[in-house]
């Protein structure tokens, strides 16, 4: 069959240098005066921003996958977590996290940097416990704002100003425990930056709609993570702005993330990261995985266009709206992660059906790969019944067993044989490749 034309991503450089620096920047944060302090991917990270420009957190989440990436480093880790008698079925995350902690090891070399405050929001099962362990061991301030208010349909004002007080809280609680005056334009800043930013993910993500796709979703694993790091950052919107541009350029030349893309799926939840190679066994197939909801969602903002497709919510600033105030910021702040769409599924598994379907019917798949994934109970709440849910659509689906931080949960040959069987419901067969572009 002939192939599609495929070249790296001319920002891929940019992106390693980005995440390195960020890791880097935390390390060495105290050297230069600054402040250090850790909480989830989902934390507000824009309203520690208004402490000063020399404030740097690591989130734990996207922390822990790189450790699991490592799989020697993870399994020290996770060993680590068990001989203080923590359970496997834990948050493997969590697990590899605390690791990391207790053996006073950082995954991007030296000594675990400890942080000076744990920061952190709590809507999965795990994320308050998280860091109340991690601020009791390591004795230092934790704040935790919960923003389990129900599903985005049903916020009225009352849900939203639960949020609200919380967030104007926990900057009272910010400078008593770091002894700083906040600043109001810094935080406005950064609200507009991870408005920004989230949205031009989402933007990033509709341009793979195209055939063929521009991106495959291993590649899109190292990209949206700097919104799970820094999504209130300048620097990382205007790289989103930057990979985008570059991804519509793809589009326009037919430039393709996998050259004989035949057949497209999407997966769902965390990946086993320390078996990645799964994406590139499909590609034997010329089948592409161009996405899923948590590589979309988790940091990506949507809204339901006129038209009914789903596309990037309109930022204020799109809409013409300056923010001005702090109590402003914060509203705005707190409406927009309530519309995160990986929030949604935690009251009820439909709502992820929905959705997935929506994503099936735009991007224009032939299937879904669900990962039954042990390692987080939150993102894989309900699983089953979004299984039966896609397949009562007439959506040829099929799951896999496995944990995406802990390696010795993952059968590499089963999930391969599964694979196999799966391409042949799909009627599709194996190809000679080449090897795609990162």
């Amino acid at each position: 069959m002939a192939e599609y034309k495929t070249e790296p991503l001319k920002c891929w450089p940019k992106a390693k240098e980005l995440r390195l620096k960020y890791y880097k920047d935390y390390q060495q944060a105290r050297e230069k005066g600054g402040i250090r302090w850790t909480g989830g991917a989902w934390s507000f990270d824009a309203i520690p921003a208004g402490l000063g420009r020399d404030v740097y957190n690591v989130t734990g989440e996207p922390y822990a996958a790189s450790i699991a990436f490592d799989r020697k480093l993870s399994l020290e880790c996770l060993e680590a977590a068990e001989a203080k008698g923590w359970a496997r079925d834990l948050c493997s995350y969590m697990r590899n996290y605390w690791g990391s902690m207790y053996l006073g090891k950082y995954a991007f070399g030296g000594d675990y940097p400890d942080p000076d405050f744990c920061f952190q929001d709590h809507i999965c099962c795990s994320h308050g416990k998280w860091y109340q362990h991690v601020a009791e061991y390591k004795k230092i301030p934790y704040f935790c704002i919960d923003v389990s208010v129900g599903p985005y349909k049903d916020i009225d004002e009352n849900r939203l100003m639960f949020v609200v007080n919380q967030m104007h809280e926990s900057i009272e609680w910010l400078e008593k425990v770091t002894g700083r005056k906040y600043q109001d334009e810094l935080l406005i800043e950064a609200v507009e930056n991870e408005t920004r930013s989230t949205s031009t993910w989402a933007e990033v993500c509709c341009l793979n709609m195209a055939k063929p796709a521009p991106l495959d979703e291993k590649t899109m694993y190292s990209l949206y993570v700097h919104g799970t790091l820094a999504k209130h950052s300048k620097e990382i919107a205007d790289f989103y702005e930057e990979l985008r541009d570059e991804v519509k350029y793809r589009v326009e030349n037919h430039i393709a993330a996998v050259p004989n893309e035949t057949c497209r799926l999407m997966s769902d939840t965390q990946p086993p990261w320390g078996f990645l190679k799964v994406f590139r066994y499909l590609e034997k197939y010329g089948a592409i995985s161009v996405g899923s909801l948590y590589t979309f969602g988790l940091i990506g903002i949507w809204e339901t266009k006129p038209d009914g497709s789903w596309g990037p919510r309109t930022t204020p600033m799109q809409k013409g709206e300056k923010i001005t105030t702090r109590d402003q910021a914060l509203r705005v702040l707190a409406d927009w992660n309530l519309s995160k769409p990986e929030w949604q599924h935690f009251y009820d598994p439909n709502l992820k059906t929905d959705m997935m379907l929506q994503i099936v019917k735009q991007w224009q798949l032939d299937g879904v790969m669900l990962h039954l994934n042990r390692g987080c109970e939150g993102l894989s709440c309900g699983i089953m019944e979004n299984r039966l849910g896609i397949a009562k659509a007439g959506v040829p689906v099929m799951t896999f067993e496995g944990n995406m931080g802990d390696e010795r949960e993952f059968d590499e040959k089963r999930v391969m044989v599964r694979i196999d069987s799966f391409m042949e419901t799909l009627g599709v067969t194996m190809q000679n490749t080449s090897t795609a572009a990162p």
